[in-house]
């Protein structure tokens, strides 16, 4: 190959190396939204079939997208792993002398969140190094490593150190997949494209739901989930680097190449590739600092995104799908345990499949505000459930064993078409370009951090609400969700990403016009 690693152009199709110029990604310009957004919408739309319109072939893309998902596969199977495995340790139904107690799995199920809080700014800065597709084909060597001082493991501390490693990983795969395929995807199937993130990472967590049903050991459980990794890594082969990245780097012709790969051979892709090197040029005069993120076009989308992360963890999802197993344990459920946590596992993919389906049809907000009631209404049902059980465990269990199943079929249901994909998907589309990707990273850690907070905090909350009272606080936090997707959450579907920022405030860069979707823009702030 012609290309170093270090410049994100691993390809089997190689390419002359250019002399690296080292620029930021896409920018904005100095004007002012207002004027330029009237005179513009013409052209815009004349030039939506040209600029990431449907003229070429998808394959290339749909391809890339399946090959980059695989790392969210992957980044699955660390979110599944702990409840089959869990269950196992506790119990010390293996061979071993290891054995968790109640504490120690909580711990065991919470810890990959600090490596993942970690993985969004190391995410970042490889970004930038090893490129997007770079990185993704990196991760295999990590994640591998991870799963081996697991299925190793000794002693509690190596269990934890391969949790956090695989938690890395996960942290890094959560904000470099829906870059990359952000960066190259044509904005009519963005939404699609990117709602296969999640569906990829729930097809993960039954991964290995399913697989800790069928073996034995915790251990042969950790070895099998190094393979979506791999499979990752081999797909990535075939597929090429972001344009965008290669532009920046001064990599004009493998620029070209890889959008050509991705719009098809016979797609005229001048204007867009015109369009991205005009936003290079300009992107020379937009350089951006920490003061930047108090303009208020900047700050508002940032606000709204963190409080979409807090939502998202703050429903309650994480304790349950780390749980699940104990839970219907718990619940004196008439499945088998493992069974119960299949069934919720495959309604998450088929729920996630639907999103990606309705992600540009339905748009955004409708979906976050169909997703917030559901959850709110499901996991108050759930926590009723734990009340009359501690009332009258035997007429609970006699009556109402059919309850914990059926709520958090509709639980993760909800979820899974709105608040799994939707928060990840508008990282990408609320920020500006030049601040994109250290707003990213920021997010990306803040998701984390939250994750490990209400993960850890489930089993003490529990001891002192009750394990009703937790549940009926989740659905609280749904309540107040609602109102704010209401009232704040704009509906990016059908506008470019430069009228998003417009919207805000922000400048109106004449260089961008990819699309969110196809209808209006409405937002109230």
């Amino acid at each position: 190959m012609a290309d170093n690693e270090s410049e994100g152009e691993w390809s089997p199709w190689g390419g002359e190396e250019e002399e690296e110029l080292v620029q930021p990604l896409i920018s904005t310009v100095d004007h002012h939204p207002s004027s330029i957004m009237a005179e513009n919408m013409d052209d815009t739309k004349s030039t939506t079939s040209l600029v990431g319109g449907h003229s070429g072939s998808r394959t290339a893309q749909y391809f890339t997208a399946f090959a980059a998902t695989m790392g969210a596969l992957a980044m699955g199977t660390v979110l599944g792993y702990s409840s089959p495995a869990g269950v196992k340790l506790m119990s010390n139904s293996t061979t071993g002398s290891l054995h968790l107690t109640k504490e120690q799995n909580m711990w065991f199920s919470s810890s990959m969140n600090l490596g993942a809080l970690v993985g969004g700014p190391v995410g970042g800065v490889c970004l930038n190094t090893l490129g997007r597709r770079g990185t993704i084909m990196a991760l295999v060597a990590p994640f591998s490593l991870g799963w081996l001082l697991i299925a190793l493991a000794r002693n509690f501390a190596m269990l934890i150190s391969g949790r956090i490693v695989t938690g890395l990983c996960a942290g890094m795969t959560s904000l470099v997949v829906p870059t990359y395929i952000g960066e190259y995807a044509s904005a009519d199937v963005r939404g699609t494209l990117g709602s296969a993130f999640q569906l990829m990472v729930t097809i993960g967590v039954v991964y290995s739901y399913a697989l800790g049903a069928l073996v034995s050991t915790w251990q042969l459980l950790a070895g099998l989930c190094i393979i979506p990794s791999i499979l990752c890594c081999v797909l990535m082969l075939f597929t090429k680097e972001s344009p965008s990245f290669l532009l920046s780097k001064g990599k004009e012709e493998q620029a070209t190449a890889a959008l050509q790969f991705f719009r098809g051979k016979d797609c005229n892709i001048q204007t867009e590739l015109d369009m991205m090197r005009q936003s290079m040029e300009e992107a020379k005069h937009n350089k951006t600092s920490l003061k930047d993120f108090m303009k208020p076009y900047i700050l508002k989308p940032l606000m709204i995104s963190l409080t979409l992360m807090f939502f998202q963890q703050f429903s309650g999802v994480n304790p349950v799908l780390f749980n699940l197993t104990t839970i219907f344990s718990d619940a004196g459920s008439k499945f088998s345990d493992n069974v119960s946590s299949i069934i919720i596992g495959v309604v998450q993919v088929a729920a996630t499949f639907l999103a990606t389906v309705l992600m540009d049809k339905a748009g955004r907000k409708l979906l976050l505000i169909v997703s917030s009631s559901l959850m709110a209404l499901s996991i108050v049902a759930l926590g009723e459930f734990f009340y009359e059980k501690m009332e009258d465990e035997s007429w609970a269990i006699k009556k109402l064993s059919w309850l914990p199943l059926v709520s958090l079929i509709i639980f993760i249901s909800a979820f899974s078409i709105g608040y799994g994909p939707i928060p990840w998907l508008m990282i990408g589309e609320l920020f500006p370009s030049n601040v994109k990707e250290a707003a990213g990273s920021f997010s990306t850690m803040v998701n984390w951090s939250l994750s490990f907070v209400v993960t850890l905090s489930f089993v003490p909350l529990q001891s002192v609400l009750g394990v009703h009272g937790v549940y009926w606080l989740y659905g609280s936090i749904c309540v107040v969700n609602l109102l704010f997707c209401v009232t704040l959450v704009p509906e990016t579907k059908g506008k470019t990403l430069d009228e998003i920022t417009a919207y805000f405030g922000g400048p109106f860069s004449s260089g961008g016009s990819q699309r969110a979707g196809t209808n209006e823009f409405q937002v109230v702030l």
